[in-house]
């Protein structure tokens, strides 16, 4: 039995990639900042990044090791201590993970990480971006280079290393599509801006089906986009969740200036987005199993 150590396993993503490894075989450990957390069907492990505090024996004995842990980016209004800690909630945790092996005799053949496609930037309507592309120039993509840095330092230990961008993770329960679905409900939904802001997306079974192929083909290594590349807009997105609804939209669009009134740098994860392919992702056989967003948005909301 192969042993999967998930950071960030108690959040929405994690939660159902450990049910998934489970029924695929995998002996699942999940290290959480909570050292009250149990539960009899996975294994907990108590750790402290500030505090360098971490179990060595569990890590040494992965096989495989998920990276999803991180502070939410829409969590808190960007203070300049925040982003610090958007940051560093991403980066400290490999560079113990790193430190660990590094002095340590170990098992461990995989590094998995999620990263963000935020980090083509959030200011193009027209070019589709591919991994090939350069990093923006803004926080967020300062963000997913510090995280996916990170991640590429375990390359000096020979270890496969798999990153996937990922964009908006759709499932009903829980991440951003509950909160965006909450005001269509009632008919009190709108675009945001002009609603042309393209939003990648990925269902949280397709999600956490491709983390469990990167485990099972050791042909993945670099970075992949984990979205699909419809060039799914905001406004899209709107109408669909009204219609699943059976709901018209009937506000007027939220104006930019007023979310940025009320969010500052914030806003720019609401109003901008760029469109992202998936090719590179395709090519290596893996076959997305929820591709229409209509029909998504129409099965999933309740």
């Amino acid at each position: 039995m192969k042993n999967v150590v998930i950071t960030g396993g108690t959040g929405f993503i994690g939660k159902r990639l450990t049910l998934l490894l489970q029924s695929k075989g995998y002996s699942v450990k999940v290290l959480t900042r909570n050292n009250k957390k149990t539960k009899e069907s996975v294994l907990y492990s108590f750790w402290d990044i500030e505090k360098q505090i971490i179990d060595t024996h569990l890590i040494r004995n992965a096989h495989f090791i998920i990276h999803l842990t991180g502070e939410g980016i829409a969590d808190k209004r960007w203070t300049n201590q925040y982003q610090t800690q958007l940051i560093e909630s991403r980066t400290k945790p490999l560079e113990l993970i790193y430190s660990t092996l590094e002095n340590n005799k170990n098992s461990v053949e995989s590094i998995i990480s999620a990263s963000g496609v935020n980090i083509y930037g959030t200011i193009s309507f027209s070019k589709i971006f591919t991994e090939e592309d350069l990093p923006a120039n803004d926080f967020l993509g300062e963000v997913c280079v510090a995280w996916e840095n990170a991640a590429k330092q375990f390359l000096k230990q020979n270890k496969r290393t798999v990153i996937f961008r990922t964009g908006i993770v759709l499932d009903n329960s829980g991440g951003v599509l509950p909160k965006m679905a909450f005001p269509f409900r009632f008919g009190l939904g709108c675009l945001l801006g002009n609603g042309k802001q393209y939003m990648p997306w990925i269902s949280l079974n397709d999600l956490c089906n491709l983390y469990l192929y990167a485990i099972e083909n050791n042909q993945l290594s670099g970075e992949y986009n984990a979205v699909i590349d419809d060039g799914a807009t905001n406004e899209m997105f709107s109408r669909f969740i009204a219609e699943g609804y059976r709901k018209k939209i009937i506000l007027p669009a939220i104006p930019a200036f007023m979310l940025r009134l009320f969010l500052g740098k914030m806003s720019d994860i609401l109003l901008l987005g760029s469109r992202v392919e998936n090719k590179k992702l395709k090519q290596t056989g893996f076959v997305f199993s929820d591709k229409n967003l209509k029909m998504l948005l129409s099965r999933t909301l309740k």
